[in-house]
Order: C-alpha cells, then structure tokens, then sequence
C-alpha cells in the first residue's frame, strides 16, 4: 500500500474511533475511490457486513442501533415454524436462554480466537410478537436501508416422512403479510442438525432437505419470495459439506457455513477451526448461487478472503459481542467498534487489504475505482 494511503488510513483510523459516522460508506469512497458495495439474496447493499441471526438481533432496539451505525443487513432471530393450529414439528428448539459466554478458544494449531456459547436456540416467543418485530424491521428498512431479514426453522422430515406443509404454508404467509410489498426475502436456518441431533446422522437425509426445501418454500407463499439456505457444518467430512453446497443449487443464495460441533461439551463453536474448514470447502466447489459467508469473520482481510471464496457478503455475530477492551475504538455501541476495526484498522481493515491486494496486482481499478465484489471469483 502507498505510504500516503496508509497514512490516510490510520488518521481515519484513529479519528473514527472516538465516533464512526453514518456516512462512512460514502467518505470511503470518496476518500480512497473504493466501492465496498457488496450483495445479499440478489439485493445491492451499501457493503457487504451484516449480522447473523441470534441473540443480538430479537429487539427493536438492537435493529435501530445497528441501522444507526449503517450496519448493511441484518437477520432476525430464528423464528420456529407453526401451524394455524399453533403446533411447531421444531417446538424443541424453542428454548429460552438468552445469556451468552463469550470465551476464548484456540485452534488446533494454537491460534487464539474467540467463540459464543449459549443454550437457547430459535424464537421462544409467540408468532404474533415475532411479526411484529419484522413489521418494526421493514419500516426500519424504509427509513434508513438497513435490511431486516427473517429466519425460519420449518419442519425436516425423518427418512420415509413426508414435509409438514401445512407448517410451511401457515408460516410463510404470516412471515408474506407481515413484510408488506415486494418480494420476501427469508433465510432457512438448518442449524438443528448441528445440536447432536439423531436427524443429522443421515447424510441422504440432509441432502433431500437441502434439495427440496427451497421449492417447498415458494410454492407456500403466495407471493414471490426469495429463499436463502443457511448450511450448517454438518458431522461428516469436507466432501460432504462440498455434496451439501452442491445440492443447494435451487436456492437463490446460501449462507455458508454455521458453526462447528464439540460432542464433548454438546455445544457449537466457533473460531479459526471454523473459518478455516468453512474457506476450504468454499474455495473446492464452483459458485453456483450467490453467497454470504459467515463463521469467525473478524477482520477485514477474513472478509476478503471470504469474498475471494465466491461470498458477495458475510455475517458476524462473535465479533459484535466481544469484551469491549478487544475493540480499538474508544467509544460507540459494540456494532460501531467492529465495523471500526473490520473497515479502518490500518493493517487488517478491508480498506488495507484491498488496497494491498490491488498493489499485488490481484485487483485492479474501474473506472478509477476498486470494487468489493472485483474480489470475486
């Protein structure tokens, strides 16, 4: 990187720490003629980091706050899927427990990271206070761009069983009328398959879900809606994961890939194990529909290594939640700092590695400009 960029970068950096602004997609661009503008489900986004469905995104005021630091989407907390009659076929995953232990953990080859634990699950609260909650996130969306996106946990057969569509028809139109007009965007969650489930013990099985649960899911709106798969890592190895990736090939959009399993502690986890195997896997199989990448995504360079394999955005949610002393920001909501450190942070930021990817000639600029999903394979 020129030594005058850099040294732009780390005045930017350290001025912004004391307060980022609303319009720092703009002053990037204006500043360093870059387009961070990046893609989730087949929709522009200003840039290309949203927050992943949990824990931090199930209250109003979590969404106003991310909105209020231009955060470009984000994806609500995984709602159970009913019937009209108020039966959920998912209902064990309905478990309240919204504590959170934000821990350190090494990767098999010594790198510090970080990873989250919880035993809660998906939406523990009524249907009704759910749709609200997506009204609340449309009209959000409206004033300030900010996409709100719903999750979903629909029934998953057992072998010989059929889908419950019933579930599917009666969820899907609540989540259709609640979003208003145009197309519903809605992310499938299959992270059950991740929780020791006896489900995830038959790779065949996964597979058909992955197959026909898009399809399920159109016709069961009645509108146009737009279905993006969230894949779990499954208990089988990397070929596997590559199979899944593969059959997802009707859906709009995968987000790739949710945590890893300790069959010791019975609980998911994240970290370099994650990232890693996640880019490994991604990096072997051609991109066959669009796709947001999501595991220890905690800096800019993840980032672009991310985008490099095939995700035209990502999703965090370990790194909104860290200790507030692991940020280098002085000040802001947590959802401030990191995008702090993951855009401007002189060394690691996506800022640096774009500009120092274009000086290794990795990419280059349009129209004067470098372009986030020039990234891209």
């Amino acid at each position: 990187m020129p030594f005058g960029m850099r040294s732009k970068l780390s005045r930017d950096f350290e001025q912004f720490g004391a307060l980022l602004p609303r319009d720092w997609v703009a002053h990037v661009r204006d500043a360093y003629r870059i387009d961070l503008s990046g893609e989730y489900l087949g929709v522009a986004i200003p840039h290309p980091i949203g927050k992943a469905s949990g824990q931090l995104s199930l209250r109003i005021d979590q969404l106003e706050t991310d909105a209020g630091v231009g955060l470009a989407f984000v994806v609500l907390k995984t709602l159970i899927g009913q019937s009209a009659a108020g039966t959920r076929r998912m209902e064990a995953w309905a478990i309240h427990e919204s504590r959170m232990a934000v821990e350190r953990r090494n990767a098999a080859d010594g790198r510090e990271g970080w990873t989250v634990t919880w035993k809660g699950r998906g939406w523990d609260r009524s249907l009704e206070e759910y749709l609200s909650l997506l009204r609340a996130g449309r009209h959000l969306a409206a004033s300030t761009g900010m996409l709100a996106i719903p999750s979903v946990k629909l029934h998953l057969p057992s072998t010989g069983e059929e889908f419950d569509v019933a579930e599917y028809n009666h969820t899907l139109q609540a989540l259709r009328e609640a979003w208003g007009e145009g197309e519903l965007l809605v992310e499938k969650d299959f992270s059950p398959t991740l929780a020791g489930d006896t489900l995830a013990a038959e790779g065949e099985r996964i597979l058909r879900w992955v197959r026909e649960v898009p399809g399920l899911m159109r016709t069961s709106s009645s509108g146009a809606v737009r279905v993006a798969l969230k894949l779990m890592n499954a208990r089988f190895d990397d070929d596997f994961q590559g199979e899944m990736l593969r059959a997802a090939n009707e859906a709009d959009a995968v987000t790739v890939f949710n945590r890893l399993w300790d069959p010791e502690r019975g609980v998911a986890f994240g970290g370099w194990d994650l990232s890693d195997r996640n880019l490994r896997v991604l990096r072997t199989v051609p991109r066959s529909v669009p796709r947001s990448g999501t595991g220890n995504v905690c800096s800019g360079r993840l980032i672009a290594e991310y985008a490099r394999a095939g995700c035209s955005s990502v999703q965090l949610h370990t790194f909104f939640q860290l200790p507030l002393s692991a940020y280098p920001a002085a000040a802001g909501s947590r959802t401030a700092r990191a995008l702090h450190s993951l855009v401007f942070d002189p060394r690691d930021g996506l800022l640096a590695t774009m500009l120092d990817l274009e000086q290794a000639g990795v990419i280059g600029r349009v129209g004067g400009e470098l372009r986030f999903l020039d990234l891209l394979p």
